[in-house]
């Protein structure tokens, strides 16, 4: 079966050619019948002449179609530029929330300052008191605070 990013079938790729089946060469068939003799040589010679012309086209293929998945997915990327010095939320995990408030209890604790960037996407935070967080957090669990 021919595959959707190519376009091509697997062996067609590699030996420059479609397959046979079996039945066919047993049982002639009109395909088969059609294709015998000298020309089909000509045609198989025609089919090795063309392969490499089929291996660029399907490459070029599949670097559309990885390129249109990419802009897929980066399309629904969200940019959150943080940096050091801004004040943010942070994001209540289930454990920390109140299970007296139900589904009205706040989502964010805030407000933190952000004083270090520990690795790409991770901030060190500190409390408006100057009291420094034990542990980083990553930029999916922070969201920009407006004053």
């Amino acid at each position: 079966m021919p595959k959707t990013n190519t376009g091509e079938t697997s062996y067609s790729l590699v030996y420059g050619t479609d397959t046979g089946i079996p039945v066919e060469v047993g049982e002639p068939s009109l395909r088969y019948s059609n294709e015998s003799g000298s020309s089909n040589d000509e045609s198989r010679l025609q089919d090795l002449d063309e392969v490499e012309e089929r291996r660029d086209m399907a490459h070029i293929r599949m670097v559309a179609q990885k390129q249109q998945v990419e802009r897929y997915y980066n399309k629904k990327d969200k940019i959150r530029p943080l940096r050091v010095g801004d004040y943010v939320l942070k994001a209540k995990t289930q454990a920390a929330k109140d299970p007296n408030k139900g589904k009205l209890g706040t989502n964010w604790d805030g407000s933190y300052k952000i004083i270090a960037s520990a690795s790409k996407g991770a901030f060190q935070l500190e409390t408006m008191e100057g009291n420094l967080l034990q542990n980083n957090w990553n930029v999916a669990h922070l969201k920009y605070f407006h004053f």
